[in-house]
Order: C-alpha cells, then sequence, then structure tokens
C-alpha cells in the first residue's frame, strides 16, 4: 500500500502538540491543518462582530451550542489578532470541525457587506509544508563534498550581509563544520528521543544555514528556533514568533522562511497582517518557500509575492529537480511563484560532527512518483522503509547514521539558495539596499526552466553541479 504522507505527518504533529486538537482542512482534504474550535480575528471591532454574528447564528442553529461561544484571548498582541472559541475542541474527530465550519458560514454574509475577510480558520504553519515534505535527509560521506561547493570569497564583519533563518535552531556541534563560522542564534530544544534517535526535522535550520553560507560567503547568519514543535506553529503564534525572531536583533537584509500554509483563499494570514505590514515599511527583503503540494494553490507567506502591495517585499522560490533544467515532482507552481533554484538532492551540513547520529525513516518511499512524473524523482529514490507508513505492520523501519553531510529535497533548500545569490550579488555590486539587488540580479538573470510547460526564471547557483540519479530498482 503506498504510504498516506499527508495523515502519516498529521499524527506526528498531533503528537508533538499534544493539548492542540487539530482537523484537516477543508473537509478532511489534504490541503491544510488548522485547529478546532477556534476562529482567528482581528482584535478590536471586528472581533465584537464576529462573536455577536457567530452567536446569534448558534442560537438559530439547535444543533449547535451557543454558550461555546466565547473570547479565548481577548487581550491585545503585536499581531492585533484574537482566537473566539465557537465549538468544543475535543468534540469530533480529525476529519474536519462542524462549528468552525458554521462560524465561517454565518460570517460570508456579513464579509460581504463589510468588503474585507473578518475571520478565519487558526491554520497550522509548518516547514513541512502540507504535512508532505520533498522527502527525508540522506547520509553523505563528507569526502563527497557539499552541493553547491562553497564558493571563493572572504568575510568581512563591516559589509557582511544579514540573513536571518526562521526555522528550527542549531545541531549542537554545529560549530564543527568550518562552513558556519560566522553563523550563530538558537539551539535546538531537542535534538534526539529519549532513544538517542534523531528526531524528524531536527537539522532542518542548520542545513537551510549552510546551502546560505555556501553561497554567499559574506554573511553573518542567525538562525532562530522558532518552529520546534516538528516544525509547526499555529497560524496566531505565527506572527508574534516573526516579530520575535526581528526584535532579537533588528531587521536583517534578508529573512529566510522555509514555512507556512494553504488556506483555500487568495488573500494571505490574518496572523501574520500585522507583521507583513511592518516588514513592508522596512528594507528587509523576505524570502520564502513556495511549498511541496506540486500544486498551483496559493500557498503563504510565499504569495504575498503576487499581492501587489507586497512585490517588492518578497520573493517566492520554488523548486527544481536535480538536472536544475524542469520543476521537481513535489515544487508547488503558477504565475504567484516568482524564482526557481534546484531543489533537490542539495548537500548541506547537518549533524554528526562531534559522534554519529542515528536516524529511522519516518516514511516509506513510493513505487512511483506521487505527482505522476515519470523521472527518478525523490518520491521513490532512494529506497526506504518509514515507521509512520509501516505502523502497525510487521516490515521494520530502515535506520541511516548521520556523520555530518546529508542529502535534503524541498523548497525549504531551494529557498535559502535564492537568499544566498541575492547576499552575494550585494557584495559584488556593494549593493546596500536587499529588494533593489534582487530586481538587478534577475534582470541580468538569462537562466529559464521548464515547469508544467511554462518557461519560468531559474537561478543555478555557480558553485553547484546537477545530480545524476538512475532509477531506482524494482522492489523485490
Amino acid at each position: 500500500m503506498a504510504p498516506q504522507r499527508f495523515h502519516e505527518q498529521f499524527e506526528q504533529i498531533q503528537r508533538s502538540m499534544p493539548d492542540v486538537p487539530l482537523a484537516m482542512g477543508p473537509d478532511d482534504s489534504a490541503e491544510f491543518i488548522y485547529e478546532k474550535g477556534y476562529v482567528l480575528v482581528r482584535d478590536g471591532e471586528d472581533a465584537n462582530l464576529v462573536e455577536d454574528t457567530v452567536r446569534a447564528h448558534f442560537t438559530a442553529e439547535p444543533d449547535l451550542v451557543q454558550d461555546n461561544v466565547r473570547r479565548a484571548s481577548p487581550q491585545s498582541n503585536r499581531s492585533g489578532i484574537t482566537r473566539i472559541q465557537v465549538g468544543d475542541p475535543g468534540e469530533g474527530d480529525r476529519r474536519g470541525d462542524r462549528p468552525v465550519a458554521h462560524a465561517l458560514r454565518a460570517l460570508r454574509e456579513t464579509e460581504g457587506r463589510a468588503g474585507r475577510r473578518l475571520v478565519s480558520r487558526n491554520h497550522l504553519v509548518s516547514i513541512a509544508v502540507n504535512s508532505c515534505p520533498g522527502d527525508e535527509p540522506v547520509p553523505v560521506a563528507q569526502a563527497e563534498g557539499l552541493n553547491p561547493e562553497p564558493a571563493e570569497g572572504t568575510y568581512d564583519a563591516g559589509s557582511a550581509v544579514g540573513v536571518l533563518v526562521v526555522d528550527t535552531g542549531l545541531m549542537h556541534d554545529f560549530r564543527s563544520a568550518a562552513l558556519l563560522a560566522h553563523t550563530d542564534g538558537d539551539g535546538q530544544i531537542k535534538e534526539c528521543d529519549d532513544d538517542g534517535v534523531l528526531q524528524q526535522y531536527v537539522g532542518h535550520g542548520t542545513f537551510i544555514a549552510g546551502l546560505v553560507a555556501s553561497v554567499a560567503p559574506n554573511t553573518t547568519i542567525t538562525v532562530r528556533n522558532s518552529l520546534n514543535d516538528a516544525g509547526a506553529i499555529l497560524e496566531s503564534e505565527f506572527g508574534e514568533k516573526l516579530f520575535e525572531a526581528v526584535d532579537a536583533g533588528g531587521w536583517p537584509d534578508i529573512l529566510s522562511l522555509s514555512a507556512g500554509t494553504s488556506n483555500g483563499r487568495t488573500d494571505g494570514l490574518i496572523g501574520v497582517e500585522a507583521f507583513m505590514r511592518e516588514l513592508r515599511d522596512q528594507r528587509t527583503l523576505l524570502v520564502a518557500a513556495a511549498g511541496n503540494n506540486g500544486s498551483a494553490t496559493p500557498f503563504w507567506p510565499a504569495a504575498y509575492a503576487d499581492l501587489p502591495d507586497y512585490q517588492d517585499t518578497v520573493l517566492s522560490v520554488g523548486a527544481l529537480r536535480s538536472d536544475g533544467e524542469f520543476g521537481a515532482c513535489f515544487s508547488n507552481h503558477g504565475g504567484w511563484v516568482k524564482v526557481y533554484a534546484p531543489g533537490e538532492r542539495l548537500t548541506s551540513v547537518l549533524t554528526g560532527f562531534d559522534a554519529p547520529v542515528p536516524y529511522i525513516y519516518q516514511h516509506s518511499t513510493y513505487d512511483a512518483c506521487r505527482y505522476g512524473f515519470g523521472y527518478a524523482c525523490t518520491c521513490q529514490s532512494p529506497r526506504h522503509t518509514g515507521l509512520l507508513s509501516e505502523e502497525g505492520g510487521a516490515t521494520k523501519p530502515d535506520q541511516v547514521m548521520f556523520e555530518g553531510f546529508a542529502h535534503w529535497s524541498g523548497t525549504s533548500f531551494a529557498t535559502p539558495l535564492v537568499a544566498g545569490m541575492i547576499a552575494a550579488h550585494m557584495t559584488a555590486q556593494q549593493e546596500s539596499d536587499p529588494r533593489v539587488a534582487r530586481y538587478k540580479m534577475l534582470a541580468a538573470n538569462s537562466g529559464f526552466a521548464e515547469v508544467r510547460g511554462a518557461h519560468v526564471p531559474a537561478l543555478h547557483p555557480p558553485t553547484w553541479r546537477p545530480v545524476s540519479v538512475q532509477p531506482p530498482a524494482p522492489r523485490s
């Protein structure tokens, strides 16, 4: 039986966030995950209007409990949002949430009169992206080297470009990698489980920092561990974490973000509106991953790149496959994705420099690409059997040992390549404005790739090399 990747990851995330009942949406689809029993609104008049409207609607519906409607977080906060409870989070199962659906329906007419959205689900923002990663990391011998290889150049503290990575934290042994000599920030809170086995998505932020440093040696990289619960966080908390990340060291030149969510809409996330407005008024460029859903559905915050007010502020990045000529099977796509870069089987630093660290695969690979592609994609290769895919079965999951370097795939990793290329352009051209550097670099770029039949701008780091992959052998 083929792995049910979205459902497997749902269970993994729910176990990491046991106090937050979650549901799949909409209606048990694999589009997004959200908090059961609550909706998200702006503070002030919007919150009052939403609460009154939902309460009146529930009073007219005998099967809905009007007494459940209450303010969950009435205090103002920097993100300017409030959670309103509309149902019992403990009722029902993961296949959707009727009270939340009814609350959203109750506001449709009111939103039409107001001319704007008033309420949304409280979505789960994740580095897994729709809880469906490009793949899991694969050990690489240090003798094989990094890909991209470290670019030539020197580090100068006075002119170094500041890059902020909001992700998981840095591994305890990251300073054993000379590449990360000018990287600092938060440590990973818990790297291994009680048996000493590396946990899923641990090392994600360290891997990203290594990619930035390889492409752009004259960078000061700061990694914040804002996304430690299996790389996931509720939308209601995400904006606050973004503010905390920039408050800790000031607004950077470039913010590299490899997390997000779809929400079935084309107007962004209520939970990050305040942050996005403040970002727009800064000089920081947000470089954001387009997501790994193999979909054209807008994915936020990356899709802000397609909104007129944020086109200068955000650059959305899709992934190319390991030949650099075509889109990776898992990459999101569409007009809202503004540039693509290699995102399959990149090699960067992970962990195990001090001592080898075991990892047990969580997801089994597929017999064929789950998106219908015919090349040797990461859905199939390299073969492994995963714990979550075989939970309750007789097949033993595969275990590997990490000793420093790893291959990893996803738009998560195409994104820091682009962030690094912009930083390198700033250094080479003595350009102080990252938004100007972005436009100049793209204007001078002559690279294109084919993604779903469209010719799109493609950036290839000078030290990146294509990877040739043979189709996997048939399963015995």
